[in-house]
């Protein structure tokens, strides 16, 4: 993601705005941006100034917010819809570890339930799994959840989302390669796992995976 879709977010936010900041679909998302501009002025943040809210001003914004890798409700949406015109158009495609396909197909054979927590947005995600190199993974979902839930680094976002699930939060394993964000579903009281690609030792308090071939 960060190789790929930031960096393609990036390069087209610019032609995505001019084309649609008029659009009443992204009213939404640039009433977020907007709101966000203004708390950051409070703050004393001094981002790009909003104005009007134009294209150029939106995309000075947005920027500025990348710069920062703000996880930014508002930028994510944003994000999101510029991705969906590139999975539309082909030039993007959901790359994903080779085990991780066979993984999801494993977990819903044998009945469990799968759901994605990610800064990314819900309609970032779902493009993602939708048009991966492996095929249509949506399916195998059950769940989606961003940062309109809260915060990664907060305990209440997770038991938030046990809540959602139905089930107690000692009844969900979590799997991050951020460990605050284990913190904070081990403080939750879910299980965790840290997943740990390369082969490089790795210490840490959380049950360490290196392939989800070794998740049950």
């Amino acid at each position: 993601m960060a190789r790929t879709l930031f960096p393609f977010a990036r390069a087209h936010a610019g032609p995505f705005l001019a084309a649609h900041v008029e659009d009443a679909g992204l009213a939404g998302d640039l009433s977020h941006l907007r709101e966000e501009n203004a708390a950051d002025w409070v703050h004393g943040d001094d981002p790009p100034a909003w104005g009007g809210g134009s294209a150029v001003e939106v995309l000075a914004y947005v920027l500025w917010l990348m710069d920062r890798d703000r996880k930014s409700t508002g930028l994510k949406a944003l994000q999101g819809r510029i991705w969906e015109d590139g999975y539309r158009s082909s030039a993007l495609r959901g790359e994903l570890y080779d085990d991780v396909p066979t993984a999801l197909r494993r977990w819903r054979d044998e009945g469990r339930r799968v759901a994605i927590f990610s800064s990314g947005s819900i309609l970032a995600q779902r493009l993602l799994f939708r048009h991966s190199t492996a095929g249509d993974l949506t399916p195998l979902l059950d769940a989606h959840f961003d940062t309109t839930t809260g915060p990664k680094r907060e305990a209440s976002s997770y038991q938030l989302i046990a809540g959602r699930l139905g089930v107690a939060p000692s009844a969900v394993l979590f799997v991050s390669d951020v460990t605050d964000e284990l913190d904070a579903a081990r403080a939750a009281g879910m299980e965790t796992a840290l997943a740990a690609r390369d082969a490089l030792p790795v210490q840490s308090s959380h049950r360490v995976v290196r392939s989800f071939d070794a998740l049950p």
